[in-house]
């Protein structure tokens, strides 16, 4: 077989296929296919030809055509292999030319034609087959079936895989030997894998310039030193310093040659991101106001690749029947604390919220744990203490303040499966939250939970169908005497769109009030019209209630339509939306922001 020259006799030609140049150096592109051109095969050897994308290029020259076709010959002939065809015969000519033995000192100044001739020859199957030794018993490459370069190569792949996953780090293809019988149209495989010596993790060094400690990179890693070589180990171990946010760039490698104990080293080399970041954001509604927030960040404060951040917010700001709120927190990171995928954080703020049913003055402190049980899957447990100075505004009462010292053991758990947690096409999202409390100033002992459950289903290319549900239940003391900012409301863009925001609480004998429970559901149809351009339809539904599970309940609606433009933060959020229901709201909402509603 000749890979770069062999002329397809008379009458191969049997379909074409002609691009409109987008340049003079070469006017029309054309495959002929000995099989026929509505073979599925036409449409991999296109893709594959260099050539056949030169006609929309603006800048080409006969130079580029030249090379381009006698890369082909080469580019082909893997495509052929990679579907089965171990006798193809190639002929590329330019200007009636054979490409191959074009001279590059002659070359003219364009070209007018190319023409692509390929006989694949018959598809081959395979005849004997055989992978060994294996660590683990592998889909046989089957006598009989299509001989794909691919599956050839995936399964001597595969193999040395498994061998690795069992602790076997230098395993290895020792031998091949691949022959193709063009008489029976046949192809024997004979791989001979070489396991090597199951291995142990062994010293771990760090190279690059890092301004985070050493000893903290290996902290933070978590290699197990001592324990059997796993590959899935090696991606954890990267995944964990990746997820502290200091590194850019993050690369693990195995030491060449094992130590006489069974043990093999392992180097990390890290690149540090810029240490210091800053950050803002904007809504706005038409209704709940603007809402201007920042956050300046910096990474590796400590030198152990700790971080600070502080946020800043300004919520409401001529907004509707409430007031301004404000809040500022700072929280402070540190990784791989009672183990690499445990971290510790301590976090503080002092915030104000001015609502039509109460005005609160807090300041908080939070001591607490975040561990990573696996990838998709993260708990949450902390230790709480705030102050708050409470004016309540009940209906058909005076206003009165009161004090709350309040002790809480704030614990989540988050379940993720989102391919973007910013636009997401497919996966789940789910985060329950429970927060016992006792209420030092009256001596009483509470709890709040909530859950917040999303799942994203795309429909072929364009299309997502997303939907939430929130649930939420407060219990212990009376709504009355209840920190406030622990029941609940509905309405605005995190709940209900198109219905005021916080516009329904319940009815406790005459004194309206966030509810005790809190039902929300929402749906999702995205459609892409362009690459960055997409429009959306959603409805919410939502009920409010008196009771920890239901009681006394008031329920609203709303619906909308929306428009999404695609930035690299996220897509910017534009929302016209209206009660549908209920009896909370009037008139037409708008939202305005960074990222999907959720």
């Amino acid at each position: 077989m000749s890979v770069k020259r062999c002329i397809l006799g008379a009458g191969a030609a049997l379909a074409s296929i002609f691009l409109v140049p987008a340049a003079d150096a070469l006017e029309t592109f054309k495959l002929d296919l000995s099989i026929g051109n509505d073979d599925p095969l036409q449409d991999t050897l296109i893709a594959a030809s260099t050539l056949s994308n030169l006609t929309e290029g603006e800048d080409t020259t006969a130079r580029d055509v030249i090379a381009a076709a006698q890369s082909d010959y080469t580019t082909l002939l893997e495509a052929l292999y990679a579907n089965g065809y171990y006798s193809g015969r190639i002929s590329i000519l330019l200007d009636g030319r054979e490409a191959a033995e074009i001279d590059p000192f002659g070359v003219p100044d364009a070209f007018q034609r190319a023409q692509v001739i390929v006989n694949p020859g018959p598809r081959f199957t395979f005849g004997t087959a055989r992978i060994a030794p294996l660590a683990k018993p592998q889909p046989a490459l089957a006598p009989g079936e299509p001989a794909l370069a691919t599956v050839v190569r995936d399964a001597a792949q595969g193999a040395v895989a498994d061998w690795r996953d069992t602790g076997h780090a230098k395993a290895r293809i020792a031998d091949q030997s691949i022959t193709a019988r063009h008489e029976a149209a046949q192809l024997d495989v004979d791989v001979a894998i070489d396991p090597g010596p199951r291995l142990r993790f062994g010293e771990v060094t760090v190279s690059g310039e890092s301004a985070v400690r050493e000893a903290r990179i290996r902290q933070i890693a978590g290699l197990p030193r001592g324990e059997v070589f796993m590959p899935s180990e090696v991606e954890t171990a990267a995944n964990r310093l990746r997820r502290t946010g200091t590194f850019a760039s993050v690369q693990i490698t195995e030491g060449e040659t094992p130590r006489a104990d069974g043990t093999l080293d392992m180097d990390i080399a890290v690149v540090d991101r810029k240490p210091r970041r800053i950050g803002g954001g904007i809504e706005l509604s038409s209704l709940d106001g603007l809402t201007l927030s920042g956050y300046w960040l910096h990474r590796n404060f400590f030198g152990g690749a700790e971080r600070l951040r502080i946020d800043g917010e300004i919520a409401q700001i001529g907004g509707a029947g409430q007031g301004i709120d404000y809040s500022l927190s700072v929280r402070i990171e540190k990784p791989a604390v009672y183990g690499a995928d445990t971290m510790f954080y301590a976090e503080a703020g002092l915030s104000r919220a001015d609502e039509p049913d109460f005005l609160t003055d807090r300041a908080e402190l939070t001591l607490g744990v975040s561990r990573e049980f696996s990838p998709t899957l993260t708990g949450d447990l902390g230790v709480a203490i705030s102050y708050a100075e409470i004016t309540d505004r009940f209906t058909n009462a005076p206003n009165q303040t009161r004090e709350m010292l309040l002790f809480s053991l704030p614990a989540a758990l988050t379940w993720d499966t989102r391919d973007d947690p910013l636009d997401a096409r497919d996966g789940y999202y789910l985060m329950a939250e429970l927060e016992p409390f006792y209420n030092q100033t009256r001596g009483e002992y509470g709890a709040r939970f909530a859950l917040d459950g999303r799942a994203y289903r795309a429909v072929g290319d364009r299309a997502v169908l997303a939907g939430r549900l929130q649930l939420g239940s407060y219990g212990g003391t009376d709504a009355v005497n209840a920190p406030p900012d622990m029941l609940f409301y509905s309405g605005g863009g995190g709940t209900v769109r198109g219905q005021p925001y916080q516009s329904l609480d319940a009815d406790y004998g005459g004194v309206s009030l966030g509810g005790r429970s809190l039902a929300v559901l929402s749906a999702e149809a995205r459609i892409g019209v362009t690459d960055t351009i997409g429009v959306v339809a959603f409805a919410d539904y939502g009920v409010v209630g008196s009771e920890s599970f239901g009681g006394g309940s008031d329920w609203h609606a709303g619906a909308g339509l929306g428009l999404r433009y695609k930035t690299p933060v996220g897509p910017i959020r534009f929302d016209v939306a209206g009660p549908v229901g209920g009896d909370t709201g009037d008139g037409v909402q708008l939202y305005i922001g960074i990222g999907q509603a959720f």
